[in-house]
Order: structure tokens, then C-alpha cells, then sequence
């Protein structure tokens, strides 16, 4: 096995070093920023912008009372600054005026709170994916251009060092002529036994945190960390892992979509989804495959809530099957190259993940800090974002329809099917309305 860390060209080592400093603006530019949902990841994001030494936090926001305090606590210790707290993400724009917004909220805020902080003049760091619905995405991107500001999304592998290298080396050509694609993920778990609902706590706005979406019952199942895989809030494993690698076949092959859509799946092994006033179950599939037919190439996403992938020596990422050879991209096991030609030794390089997290935040947050500065689009901008973001979203659509569906990625349409164009929006809960594009 020989290593391929000299194959990345002069220019795109140099990129890559720069991007590992601290960026250092004409001015040493202090940035007024604020989170919007300042829970674990949410505070892990901006614990990353404060170790930039290049913002200053003044307003949290959280519609938990004990997070919000908590967070509050932890800037104030770590940085000096002290926020002000705020319950309503309208308030904390209207009152701290902040020049860059973070924003970790579950996906169904995403939109609202984005096309906000952008109609408020901030630049915006939004976690993925763009939006709980195709056109609320669309109208992320309207509302950035809109306001002329910068939105990065929160793909980070975009700018991880391993996977820039990977895509050099499948853009040489080395690895021939790229038919299909396989992305994949697996994980534990079995029958799903229904959790009973419960009263939101006292110091938590449940109403709120649900905002345009349903109202579910309260349910320690979905709160905290669980609204993934309830499809009011979120779009399941393709929704959260999906989009990650997703994004690879749009960033490798610079496309702007699929032209058609299947996906399958359900629940077989984690059994029906369980909602009533006593109980609830998560309701997202226990399993999906998705195939996205494009022009040249044919990607295939699966994965599975039960059953890892301990069968095979790569257990999560992308498989890249070219004329000479694949190329498989991971995370912690960062990228590997199998010639055809078994005389042709393997190549490798590692990851270069920051830890404990094994992401590379700091690389996107300085990204995001240098794009402002200079008038570019970011690495993960909100543009290129909404075109990945759209695919697991159209698999998810495909998989509520029953059936495959024709996509054109130029006009952002479903051909043909005026009920699975329906399902490119949905209706928000009042006073709440959906954006237009």
C-alpha cells in the first residue's frame, strides 16, 4: 500500500494549509455572533467560533430555560463574553443585532430562522440540511441572494482534508470513468418498544419548539436529541447521514440534480410507528435504499438501523466504482483506492478528523469568516448546499409517494406527478407560514 498524500497539487495543499490557520481579516475584525439553539451541538459549533478569536457572543437562544442558562454559564466561563438570553429567535435579532447567526436548531426551524437572520442582514452558519422540505430550501437560497449575504451549511466534509483529497484523486482520472455510486450506512437496533408521553417540562416552551410543525405529544424519546427519526421534525437516517454523503456525488460530479428518484424501505424490524396520547414510537423507516438515476452515473444510498456492516472492511461511506477501480471514501478510515489490476498495489491517505468529534468545524468556520471578508461563496454555500440537501429530501418524498418520481434540476420540478409535487412543501402550523420562494 502506497500513500497518495503527495498527490494533492501544489495549489490545493497550499489551500488546504491555509485553512488550517486562524483566519487573521485586514482588521482583526471582532464579529458580533449569535446561536440559535444552543444545545450540545449547537454550543459545540460555537465553541469552534470562539476558539477563532474572532467573535465576541452577545444573545443564546434556546425554548429551554435550563439549556439556555447552562450555555449562558459556559460563554461566560470560556470566553469573557456575556450573552444575553432570549427565548424567541425574533427577539435576539431585533435586540443584539448580531453580524453572524448560528444556527443548531432540529431541521423544521431551519428555514425560518435562516431566511430571518438573513432578512436581518447576518451571515448565517446553519447546521444541514438545508430544510425539512424542498421549496423551504428554495427559498433559503432566494433569501441569501436576496440579502446579499453569506450562508454556510454545515457540510463539513466539503472542506475535511481527506475528502479533498479523495476528489483529486477521483478528478485525475485515475480511477477511469465513474458508473455508479454506493453510499452507505449501518447501525444497531431492533423492535421499538413504544415510550409513554409525558409533560413537557416546566421550563421548556414545547409549543414553541415545535413551532410550524405538528404538535406531538411530549416525549423523552423525541426531546432531546431524538426528533431525527420523527418525520414532523426531520427526514430519518437519509436526512442526517444521507445528506453528508449525498453531497460527495453533487461536490465530485459538479451535477445539479438527478433526473429521476426511487426510494424503498419501512420498518419491518423496528415494527408500525406508534402516536396516541399515551405512547409514541419513532415513525422514520428502520431501513431505506434510494437510487438517483443521473445522466452519467447511477448513485445508490442504503442504510439500516439494525445489523452493521461488520461483514465488510469499510462500514460506512461511499463507494466510487470506475473502469480501473474504486475508490471508497470514509470517515475515520479515511480514503482507500483498490485497483482493478491486482498487480497494482492499494492506495490510502488518513483521515485528519478534528477530535473528539471526528469533524472539521474549525476548517468550515474559517472558511465561513474568510468568505465574508473577501465576497466569495463559501465552501458549503447555502446553493450547492440545497442541491444535496434536495436529494435525501426527493428520497424521502419518492418514499411517501410510492414511487419513483421524474425530477427536472433545472427548474427545481417534479414532470409529471401533481401529487408528489404537492409533497415539495407542506402546510406549517398557524401563525407560522411557509416561505415562498
Amino acid at each position: 500500500m502506497t500513500s497518495r498524500r503527495a498527490f494533492l497539487t501544489s495549489a490545493t495543499a497550499a489551500s488546504l494549509a491555509m485553512s488550517r490557520l486562524p483566519v487573521i481579516g485586514a482588521t482583526g475584525k471582532k464579529y458580533r455572533v449569535a446561536l440559535i439553539g444552543s444545545g450540545w451541538w449547537g454550543m459545540n459549533l460555537l465553541r469552534e467560533a470562539m476558539a477563532s478569536g474572532r467573535v465576541k457572543v452577545t444573545a443564546l437562544c434556546d425554548v429551554d430555560a435550563n439549556v439556555l442558562e447552562n450555555s449562558i454559564e459556559d460563554v461566560k466561563s470560556e470566553s469573557g463574553d456575556e450573552p444575553k438570553g432570549y427565548k424567541d429567535y425574533r427577539e435576539l435579532l431585533a435586540g443584539a443585532k448580531p453580524e453572524i447567526v448560528i444556527i443548531a436548531t432540529p431541521d423544521h426551524w431551519h428555514a425560518l430562522q435562516t431566511i430571518a437572520a438573513c432578512q436581518a442582514g447576518a451571515h448565517v452558519l446553519v447546521e444541514k440540511p438545508t430544510g425539512h422540505t424542498v421549496n423551504e430550501s428554495r427559498a433559503m437560497v432566494k433569501a441569501a441572494r436576496d440579502a446579499g449575504v453569506v450562508v454556510q451549511v454545515g457540510l463539513h466534509r466539503r472542506i475535511g482534508p481527506h475528502h479533498v483529497e479523495a476528489m483529486n484523486f477521483l478528478r485525475s482520472g485515475k480511477a477511469g470513468k465513474i458508473g455508479m455510486v454506493r453510499l452507505f450506512v449501518a447501525g444497531r437496533g431492533g423492535v421499538e418498544t413504544p415510550k409513554p408521553n409525558s409533560r413537557a417540562p416546566d421550563h421548556m416552551d414545547w409549543d414553541m419548539w415545535c413551532g410550524p410543525a405538528p404538535v406531538r405529544p411530549f416525549n423523552t424519546k423525541l426531546h432531546p436529541g431524538g426528533w431525527r427519526n420523527f418525520l414532523d421534525y426531520a427526514n430519518g437516517t437519509m436526512g442526517d447521514w444521507g445528506v453528508h454523503w449525498l453531497d460527495q456525488v453533487l461536490w465530485w460530479s459538479g451535477e445539479k440534480g438527478p433526473k429521476k428518484v426511487f426510494c424503498t424501505g419501512g420498518r419491518p424490524i423496528a415494527g408500525a410507528p406508534v402516536l396516541n396520547d399515551q405512547e409514541q414510537t419513532t415513525d422514520a423507516p428502520d431501513h431505506q435504499v434510494a437510487t438517483f438515476e443521473f445522466e452519467q452515473f447511477t448513485a445508490v444510498w442504503e442504510h439500516r438501523k439494525f445489523s452493521d456492516n461488520n461483514n465488510e472492511k469499510h462500514k460506512i461511506g461511499a463507494f466510487f466504482y470506475g473502469e480501473n477501480g474504486v475508490l471508497h471514501i470514509g470517515w475515520r478510515d479515511g480514503w482507500t483506492y483498490y485497483p482493478a489490476d491486482a498487480k497494482k498495489a492499494v492506495e490510502h491517505g488518513d483521515h485528519q478528523l478534528q477530535e473528539p468529534d471526528g469533524h472539521n468545524i474549525a476548517l468550515l468556520w474559517a472558511d465561513l469568516l474568510d468568505a465574508i471578508e473577501n465576497k466569495r461563496a463559501p465552501v458549503a454555500d447555502i446553493e450547492s448546499a440545497h442541491r444535496s440537501s434536495c436529494l435525501p429530501m426527493l428520497g424521502m418524498l419518492s418514499w411517501k409517494a410510492g414511487r419513483s418520481i421524474q425530477w427536472d434540476a433545472e427548474k427545481q420540478r417534479i414532470i409529471g406527478d401533481a401529487e408528489a409535487s404537492r409533497l415539495l412543501s407542506r402546510e406549517y402550523r398557524a401563525p407560522w407560514q411557509y416561505p415562498q420562494v
